[in-house]
Protein backbone atom coordinates (compact mmCIF):
# COMPACT_ATOMS: atom_id res chain seq x y z
CA UNK A 1 0.00 0.00 0.00
CA UNK A 2 0.91 3.14 -0.58
CA UNK A 3 2.44 5.77 2.30
CA UNK A 4 -1.19 8.32 1.46
CA UNK A 5 -4.17 8.14 0.14
CA UNK A 6 -5.15 10.28 -2.94
CA UNK A 7 -8.54 10.32 -3.45
CA UNK A 8 -11.08 11.53 -6.68
CA UNK A 9 -11.26 15.04 -6.77
CA UNK A 10 -14.63 14.69 -7.78
CA UNK A 11 -15.68 12.82 -5.14
CA UNK A 12 -13.77 15.33 -2.73
CA UNK A 13 -15.83 18.27 -4.27
CA UNK A 14 -19.10 16.43 -3.91
CA UNK A 15 -18.80 15.57 -0.37
CA UNK A 16 -17.20 18.98 0.70
CA UNK A 17 -20.81 20.58 -1.14
CA UNK A 18 -22.78 17.91 0.59
CA UNK A 19 -20.70 18.36 3.76
CA UNK A 20 -21.94 22.41 3.88
CA UNK A 21 -25.40 22.08 3.14
CA UNK A 22 -26.32 19.19 5.30
CA UNK A 23 -24.44 20.46 8.10
CA UNK A 24 -26.07 23.99 7.70
CA UNK A 25 -29.88 22.63 6.90
CA UNK A 26 -29.12 20.00 10.31
CA UNK A 27 -27.95 23.18 12.49
CA UNK A 28 -31.11 25.04 11.80
CA UNK A 29 -33.78 22.32 12.72
CA UNK A 30 -31.82 21.76 15.92
CA UNK A 31 -31.38 24.79 16.48
CA UNK A 32 -34.28 24.62 19.32
CA UNK A 33 -32.33 21.25 21.07
CA UNK A 34 -29.03 23.18 20.95
CA UNK A 35 -30.34 25.75 23.68
CA UNK A 36 -32.03 22.85 25.41
CA UNK A 37 -29.04 21.10 26.05
CA UNK A 38 -27.06 24.07 26.92
CA UNK A 39 -29.55 25.06 29.32
CA UNK A 40 -29.57 21.63 30.91
CA UNK A 41 -26.02 21.30 31.12
CA UNK A 42 -25.33 24.13 32.47
CA UNK A 43 -27.96 23.55 35.27
CA UNK A 44 -26.42 20.63 36.46
CA UNK A 45 -22.71 21.62 37.95
CA UNK A 46 -22.54 25.36 36.00
CA UNK A 47 -20.10 24.57 33.89
CA UNK A 48 -19.41 25.81 30.28
CA UNK A 49 -22.19 23.41 28.38
CA UNK A 50 -19.64 23.42 25.11
CA UNK A 51 -16.21 21.31 25.34
CA UNK A 52 -13.67 21.77 22.87
CA UNK A 53 -10.46 19.03 22.55
CA UNK A 54 -7.43 19.28 20.39
CA UNK A 55 -7.50 16.30 17.59
CA UNK A 56 -5.05 15.83 15.02
CA UNK A 57 -6.76 16.68 11.47
CA UNK A 58 -5.48 15.51 8.07
CA UNK A 59 -1.76 15.89 7.25
CA UNK A 60 -1.59 16.35 10.81
CA UNK A 61 -2.56 19.46 11.20
CA UNK A 62 -3.70 20.36 14.99
CA UNK A 63 -7.84 21.33 15.10
CA UNK A 64 -10.00 22.07 17.99
CA UNK A 65 -13.57 19.93 17.90
CA UNK A 66 -16.79 21.13 19.57
CA UNK A 67 -18.99 18.66 21.61
CA UNK A 68 -22.03 18.93 23.96
CA UNK A 69 -19.80 18.85 26.94
CA UNK A 70 -20.60 15.65 28.75
CA UNK A 71 -18.54 15.17 31.79
CA UNK A 72 -17.79 16.70 35.26
CA UNK A 73 -16.03 19.67 35.49
CA UNK A 74 -12.57 19.00 35.84
CA UNK A 75 -12.77 15.94 34.56
CA UNK A 76 -9.06 16.21 32.81
CA UNK A 77 -8.28 14.66 36.46
CA UNK A 78 -7.88 11.37 35.81
CA UNK A 79 -5.67 10.43 38.06
CA UNK A 80 -8.30 11.95 41.06
CA UNK A 81 -11.41 10.91 39.34
CA UNK A 82 -10.41 7.37 38.05
CA UNK A 83 -9.58 3.90 39.89
CA UNK A 84 -6.59 2.49 38.99
CA UNK A 85 -7.85 -0.11 37.00
CA UNK A 86 -10.28 2.40 35.24
CA UNK A 87 -6.85 5.06 35.06
CA UNK A 88 -5.33 1.73 32.96
CA UNK A 89 -8.06 0.81 30.89
CA UNK A 90 -8.21 4.50 29.79
CA UNK A 91 -4.41 4.62 29.13
CA UNK A 92 -5.34 1.55 26.75
CA UNK A 93 -7.81 2.66 25.22
CA UNK A 94 -9.00 6.31 25.51
CA UNK A 95 -12.56 6.20 26.64
CA UNK A 96 -13.64 3.70 29.27
CA UNK A 97 -17.03 1.71 29.96
CA UNK A 98 -19.48 3.21 32.55
CA UNK A 99 -16.81 5.83 32.88
CA UNK A 100 -17.42 7.59 36.50
CA UNK A 101 -16.73 11.03 35.13
CA UNK A 102 -19.94 11.45 32.85
CA UNK A 103 -22.95 13.43 34.06
CA UNK A 104 -26.50 12.64 34.37
CA UNK A 105 -27.71 14.97 31.04
CA UNK A 106 -24.19 13.81 29.49
CA UNK A 107 -25.05 10.07 29.73
CA UNK A 108 -28.37 10.37 27.57
CA UNK A 109 -26.31 12.88 25.53
CA UNK A 110 -23.86 10.32 24.59
CA UNK A 111 -25.84 7.37 24.54
CA UNK A 112 -27.99 9.03 21.78
CA UNK A 113 -24.70 10.26 20.28
CA UNK A 114 -26.28 13.95 20.20
CA UNK A 115 -23.32 15.30 22.35
CA UNK A 116 -21.40 15.36 18.60
CA UNK A 117 -23.47 17.64 17.22
CA UNK A 118 -21.73 20.86 17.77
CA UNK A 119 -18.93 19.24 15.34
CA UNK A 120 -21.34 20.07 12.62
CA UNK A 121 -19.38 23.95 13.27
CA UNK A 122 -16.25 21.67 12.28
CA UNK A 123 -17.84 20.24 9.06
CA UNK A 124 -18.36 24.08 7.67
CA UNK A 125 -15.41 25.27 8.94
CA UNK A 126 -13.72 22.47 7.02
CA UNK A 127 -12.02 20.76 9.54
CA UNK A 128 -14.52 17.54 9.63
CA UNK A 129 -16.40 15.68 7.24
CA UNK A 130 -19.45 13.66 7.35
CA UNK A 131 -17.84 10.55 7.18
CA UNK A 132 -13.68 10.20 7.65
CA UNK A 133 -12.31 8.11 9.83
CA UNK A 134 -12.92 9.86 14.07
CA UNK A 135 -10.17 12.49 14.74
CA UNK A 136 -7.93 11.32 17.44
CA UNK A 137 -6.00 12.83 19.78
CA UNK A 138 -2.02 12.84 19.69
CA UNK A 139 -1.39 9.77 21.88
CA UNK A 140 -3.53 7.69 19.68
CA UNK A 141 -1.72 8.11 16.94
CA UNK A 142 1.24 5.95 18.39
CA UNK A 143 -1.17 2.62 17.40
CA UNK A 144 -0.38 3.04 13.85
CA UNK A 145 3.31 2.82 12.83
CA UNK A 146 4.73 5.42 10.52
CA UNK A 147 3.42 3.98 7.24
CA UNK A 148 -0.42 3.53 8.58
CA UNK A 149 -0.31 6.88 10.06
CA UNK A 150 0.58 8.57 6.95
CA UNK A 151 -2.21 7.24 4.90
CA UNK A 152 -4.71 7.46 8.19
CA UNK A 153 -3.96 11.57 7.93
CA UNK A 154 -4.11 11.30 4.28
CA UNK A 155 -8.13 12.16 4.25
CA UNK A 156 -9.75 14.79 5.87
CA UNK A 157 -11.47 13.21 9.41
CA UNK A 158 -15.07 13.09 9.93
CA UNK A 159 -18.00 13.45 12.28
CA UNK A 160 -19.01 9.50 11.85
CA UNK A 161 -17.15 6.38 9.88
CA UNK A 162 -16.81 2.97 9.15
CA UNK A 163 -15.52 2.22 12.89
CA UNK A 164 -17.85 4.29 14.42
CA UNK A 165 -20.85 3.05 12.23
CA UNK A 166 -20.23 -0.81 12.35
CA UNK A 167 -18.27 -1.53 15.34
CA UNK A 168 -17.50 1.56 17.81
CA UNK A 169 -16.84 0.13 21.38
CA UNK A 170 -16.76 -3.51 19.83
CA UNK A 171 -13.74 -2.55 17.92
CA UNK A 172 -10.64 -1.56 20.35
CA UNK A 173 -7.08 -0.66 19.55
CA UNK A 174 -5.36 -3.38 22.03
CA UNK A 175 -7.33 -6.09 19.03
CA UNK A 176 -5.86 -3.82 16.34
CA UNK A 177 -9.58 -3.67 15.36
CA UNK A 178 -10.46 -0.17 15.20
CA UNK A 179 -7.11 0.41 13.41
CA UNK A 180 -7.82 -1.82 10.47
CA UNK A 181 -11.42 -0.74 10.05
CA UNK A 182 -10.33 2.92 9.86
CA UNK A 183 -7.60 2.06 7.70
CA UNK A 184 -10.04 0.06 5.36
CA UNK A 185 -12.49 3.44 4.95
CA UNK A 186 -9.27 5.17 3.71
CA UNK A 187 -8.18 2.93 1.17
CA UNK A 188 -11.78 2.71 -0.52
CA UNK A 189 -13.75 5.92 0.77
CA UNK A 190 -16.46 7.07 -2.41
CA UNK A 191 -19.73 8.49 -2.11
CA UNK A 192 -21.76 5.25 -2.17
CA UNK A 193 -19.28 3.79 0.88
CA UNK A 194 -20.27 7.00 2.68
CA UNK A 195 -23.67 6.95 2.06
CA UNK A 196 -23.96 3.44 3.31
CA UNK A 197 -21.96 4.79 6.76
CA UNK A 198 -24.01 7.43 7.01
CA UNK A 199 -27.58 5.14 7.14
CA UNK A 200 -26.12 2.67 9.55
CA UNK A 201 -25.10 5.90 11.59
CA UNK A 202 -28.60 6.44 11.85
CA UNK A 203 -29.24 2.73 12.58
CA UNK A 204 -27.02 2.88 15.22
CA UNK A 205 -28.25 5.43 16.84
CA UNK A 206 -31.15 4.15 16.89
CA UNK A 207 -30.69 1.13 17.91
CA UNK A 208 -27.79 1.83 20.37
CA UNK A 209 -25.36 -0.68 18.90
CA UNK A 210 -22.34 -0.46 20.48
CA UNK A 211 -22.77 1.87 23.33
CA UNK A 212 -21.53 1.55 26.73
Amino acid sequence: MTPSVRQNPVYLFVKRVFDILFSILILLLSSPLFAVFMVLIWKEDGGDPIFRQERIGKSGKKIRIYKFRSMKVNADRLEEMLSPEQYAQYQREFKLENDPRVTRIGDFLRKSSLDELPQLVNIIKGELSMVGPRPVVEDELRQYNDEERSRFLSVKPGLTGYWQAYARNNASYETGERQKMELYYVEHAGIWFDIRILFRTVYAVIKRQGVK
